[in-house]
């Protein structure tokens, strides 16, 4: 009579290319001169976002792939870039909320010029940052240099605090993407800091005629794709766009204010 014994089995190798969890990657790889597509198999783990998959391929496939990241938590917003023509952040797009069964196409932000492979030049936004005006504090409401604010003035600017500068709304936005008029309309992102400043209770700078005359918020015809793609969910078009196109629209459309100034003494 003979005995059958259990033979140890070897173990798995998580990174064997099992054909069931295998996705095809089509990355955009070239620099400001032009480039391609390149597709490249990743086996695809549970739990995985498109940034860890992009690791992997630059780490068994691809040592010389740029692609710019750092915090890997949906915060510092460097890892910006269009997944399947949708601008996302790689690291917060888990692999199971794409179709599953067909390749992820990743490239870099169209709105702005190409470094290198997925990274770009988004150097005009902190330009075009610089010529806003900045906060203007009016004089101290108390003896202690401390001032004196309703609590829902306070709140109504900290919404747009939350943002953290991945320009996927820059990025998005058909002014800037299709037309690009970037040297006329300086973009969702910075409409918004705008009105952080402006709603702000003890700012007293005027950047009215600014957005009407060189920032191009008439440019801006509501779409609402830049809310839509915000991480942060900011609502950037009903609470920070509308409200300065109201305030354009006060200061130098309205017939009644018009005929204000008419009569105006002047200084």
């Amino acid at each position: 009579m003979t005995s059958k014994t259990n033979m140890p089995t070897a173990p798995s190798n998580p990174h064997s290319q099992d054909a069931s969890n295998t996705v095809q990657f089509r990355i955009w790889r070239g620099d400001s001169t032009g480039g391609t597509f390149h597709t490249y198999p990743v086996v695809v783990s549970e739990g995985m976002v498109v940034l860890d998959c992009v690791h992997r391929i630059q780490a068994e496939q691809a040592n010389d792939l740029a692609v710019r990241w750092n915090c890997k938590a949906g915060k510092c917003g460097s890892c910006s870039a269009e997944i399947n023509g949708q601008p996302k952040l790689m690291c917060m797009t888990r692999m199971e909320t794409l179709p599953a069964g067909q390749p992820v196409t990743v490239e870099p932000l169209r709105s702005f010029p190409s470094i290198r492979d997925l990274v770009t030049d988004v150097s005009w936004n902190f330009r075009v940052k610089k010529k806003i005006k900045p906060f203007k504090p009016r004089k101290p409401d108390n003896a202690d240099g401390s001032w004196t604010m309703m609590q829902e003035d306070v709140d109504r600017v900290q919404e747009f605090r939350k943002c953290i500068e991945c320009f996927l709304c820059q990025d998005v936005c058909h002014v800037l993407r299709d037309h690009h008029k970037h040297d006329e309309f300086i973009g969702p992102r910075f409409l918004m800091y705008t009105a952080a400043l402006e709603m702000h209770p003890l700012d007293t700078e005027d950047r009215i005629a600014d957005l009407k005359n060189n920032d191009g918020i008439g440019y801006c015809n509501i779409t609402k794709c830049c809310t839509k793609v915000c991480p942060e969910h900011i609502g950037i078009t009903d609470n920070a766009i509308i409200p300065m196109k109201e305030r354009v629209v006060d200061e130098f459309y309205d017939p009644m204010t018009r005929l204000f100034r008419m009569f105006k003494p002047k200084k």
